[in-house]
């Protein structure tokens, strides 16, 4: 149990606070690069600070306010062009730095447009997607995960925004016994529910463990009939800090990122690989496509969406919305099984506490040479075989954050075969 003070500090993003502070050491998605093909200009948040994303005529990205300084009207209705964005309103027209270029209705000689500037952050592009850093000067480098590195891998993206901290969405992932309960035992009452075939086997966790290592959390489990010689607990799976989960397997690898947008809304990202069996030669990479991924909420009659809790991704929303917008840890009760919660809350704060003593906190990269390929180990088949049953008259494996996803939203099918958390 927390303070509603330590709960604060855990859960601010705002610039000033100290977890705002910590947040604003690293690197964000904003934006899928497929996303600003057909409209080059996007509205963001992140870290409770308003933006615009902008692609100009010649290729370049920027990221700068959303308002017009002069009389405050919404940029993403400017124009990019050859060197910046024009506000629509009277043409004001500003560069990548923020820096204002072009007042067309003042006099030519005027040098009023020189002192006028808004705000603008880097941005980068990598693997199919646009990153920014909103930190202090000098910026690190952006993380090369090896996810987006790798070009010879086919490879999606799956976004949505959930309407709460993204700390009770970190705090999932170092949770292994929800999977259980959540998406076994849960998933088999969805299913009833929906009048299908029940097709899980909930298998009960006899031991989890967690390890604090270079880049994060490693999380490990045993489950009942299984030994330490498993691979769930021998390899176990990353959650990198502050923000990512490495989840799905080997073969079709999901970076799961969780970017905050303020204090109660969490741009989420599903970034999947596809690489091919050891049989036959990679497939050629293509271009990065991009969905959106549906978040459930209850009905107009106060019901469940049921047909939208038939996976994994739902499963969890809808528990992290329920916690409300900001979970009340001062009112909850921790258990044993609760040890990889309390190791990522004591994680946040010592990174906080390097952060004010002015240190670089974890994942800070400066070293080109540490940051050419960061691969990680995934589990093979992480834990399918122990978790699930097979469909009546099918021997393969049968994935119930499947179930019925072609009617949710294009490619989750494909994708969510490694998006979900376990």
């Amino acid at each position: 149990m927390l303070s509603v003070e330590e709960n604060r500090t855990l859960t601010q993003v705002g610039p000033g606070t100290p977890m705002g502070e910590l947040l604003r050491r690293y690197w964000y998605p904003i934006a899928a690069a497929a996303e600003m093909v057909t409209h080059p200009t996007k509205q963001v948040k992140v870290l409770g600070e308003s933006l615009v994303l902008y692609r100009d005529r010649q290729g370049q990205l920027g990221l700068i306010g959303d308002t017009c300084p002069h009389r405050r009207v919404a940029l993403i209705y400017g124009i990019p062009e050859s060197n910046g964005l024009r506000c629509a309103y009277h043409g004001w027209k500003f560069d990548q730095t923020g820096k204002c270029i072009e007042m067309p209705a003042e006099p030519p000689e005027s040098t009023f447009k020189e002192k006028v500037r808004i705000v603008a952050y880097p941005v980068q592009e990598l693997g199919g997607m646009i990153f920014a850093y909103l930190g202090p000067e000098p910026a690190p480098l952006l993380p090369r995960w090896e996810l987006f590195v790798r070009d010879d891998v086919p490879k999606a993206v799956g976004a949505a925004t959930v309407p709460c901290n993204w700390v009770q969405i970190m705090e999932n992932s170092v949770d292994p016994v929800h999977v259980e309960w959540l998406h076994r035992h849960f998933y088999n009452y969805v299913m009833r529910r929906l009048n299908r075939e029940e097709t899980c086997i909930p298998v009960h966790h006899e031991r989890i463990g967690f390890e604090v290592f270079k880049y994060g959390i490693i999380k490990r489990r045993v489950l009942h009939g299984d030994t330490d010689q498993h691979e769930n607990w021998k390899v176990g799976h990353p959650i990198l800090f502050p923000n990512i989960l490495l989840s799905g397997s080997a073969r079709s690898p999901v970076y799961q990122i969780r970017v905050p947008i303020d204090d109660t809304h969490t741009q989420y990202y599903w970034y999947s690989c596809r690489f091919s069996r050891g049989d036959g030669p990679a497939r050629e990479s293509q271009e990065v496509r991009f969905y959106s991924v549906p978040v459930p909420t209850l009905s107009e009659n106060g019901q469940p969406q049921w047909e939208l809790i038939d996976n994994n991704a739902g499963q969890d929303n809808i528990m992290w919305l329920s916690q409300g917008p900001i979970a009340d840890r001062s009112l909850e009760k921790l258990g044993e099984s609760d040890q990889g919660v309390i190791l990522f809350r004591k994680l946040l704060l010592a990174e906080m506490e390097k952060v004010r003593r002015n240190e670089d906190p974890m994942n800070v990269f400066r070293d080109p040479a540490e940051n050419t390929c960061i691969a990680l180990t995934v589990e093979e088949n992480k834990a399918e075989r122990s978790f699930r049953a097979p469909r009546a008259g099918n021997t393969a494996k049968y994935n119930p954050a499947l179930t019925d996803l072609e009617a949710k939203g294009s490619d989750m099918r494909e994708v969510l075969t490694g998006a979900r958390e376990t």
